[in-house]
């Protein structure tokens, strides 16, 4: 007599943990696979032949600036569990280049909290008010998925947004060409944002988000433009530090962030003050320390990575 075949294993219960966590470092995990445009090394990377301009059109004297600090200033970000429910999201902008949820998840898991306390959307406004680009960024630490909005508010009866991306960050899925995402140049954001624990705990392997004042279409690994200015930086082009810039004499976590710079470089990403560098709201940053260091670099210091370059 045969013996019965064994009866297959449960399928495994999906993750309830709602536990939600501001400036949630991720136990130090990186985002997105190692070979990522944003956690690529570009140290030898070429440059491109039109450098000089693309700089000069900046303004070589133009120095750098922390866009990010204690609240309300720069982009809070939220860790949630996989079992923080998905809330419906109306996109009032681009809808038709916006996602509405992730597989057959309908809905972002937005805080329930994020309606009533500051801090949860970018602009440090509770439920986000209706000014500013009000970035709400989540990640679902258990199914490791980053979901941004843009223009993001609670009318007090539904969630609006002007755009909404979400990334599945154990892949390299890029938005398709001519799509936005929370930003103007198709990027996820999280990413390319300055942490304050990364930059404590040592060298920062990935690429870091910066604005311009006027674009001029986009390159890879952009998707999207918001500009069409005559010599200027594309959406997706990358500016790299040179290696030859002395920055030894400032605080070790600064020191982190500007190595980044050479080793990763910059990624423009959205229009704005030209060199204004993104980092996380964060209460630890001190500016007394972080806005004189970001002065002493200016545009000059910087070379273009060869557009497009993969």
């Amino acid at each position: 007599m045969s013996t019965p075949a064994p009866a297959p294993a449960p399928a495994p219960a999906p993750p309830t943990s709602t536990a939600v966590t501001l400036n949630d470092d991720f136990a130090g995990r990186a985002l997105f696979p190692s070979d990522n445009w944003w956690n690529v090394d570009i140290s030898s990377a070429p440059i491109d032949p039109q450098s000089d301009a693309l700089i000069g059109f900046i303004g070589r004297t133009r120095t750098l600036h922390p866009d990010f600090g204690p609240p309300p200033y720069g982009i809070p970000y939220v860790g949630v569990g996989g079992g923080a429910p998905r809330v419906p999201v109306t996109f009032v902008d681009y809808g038709d280049e916006s996602d509405a949820g992730f597989g057959s998840d309908r809905g972002y898991p937005i805080p329930e909290a994020a309606k009533t306390q500051p801090n949860y959307i970018e602009g440090g406004v509770a439920g986000g008010g209706a000014n500013g680009d009000r970035h709400l960024i989540i990640v679902d630490r258990d199914r490791w998925l980053l979901f941004e909005l843009f223009a993001t508010r609670w009318t007090g009866q539904r969630w609006e947004a002007g755009s909404g991306a979400i990334f599945d960050l154990n892949a390299n899925g890029r938005r398709p060409e001519g799509w936005t995402s929370a930003d103007a140049a198709g990027l996820a954001i999280l990413p390319g944002l300055v942490r304050y624990d990364e930059a404590r705990r040592g060298p920062i392997r990935h690429a870091l988000r910066f604005t311009v004042r006027q674009t001029n279409g986009f390159v890879w690994p952009a998707s999207h433009r918001a500009g069409s200015s005559n010599g200027a930086l594309p959406m997706g082009a990358r500016l790299r530090l040179k290696s030859s810039k002395d920055i030894s004499r400032h605080p070790s976590y600064i020191q982190n962030i500007f190595r980044a710079m050479q080793t990763h470089g910059l990624i423009v990403a959205d229009n704005g003050s030209d060199m204004y560098i993104s980092g996380a709201m964060d209460p630890r940053w001190n500016n007394d320390e972080l806005n004189p260091a970001f002065r002493s670099l200016t545009a000059a210091d910087f070379d273009v990575v060869r557009l497009g370059w993969r």
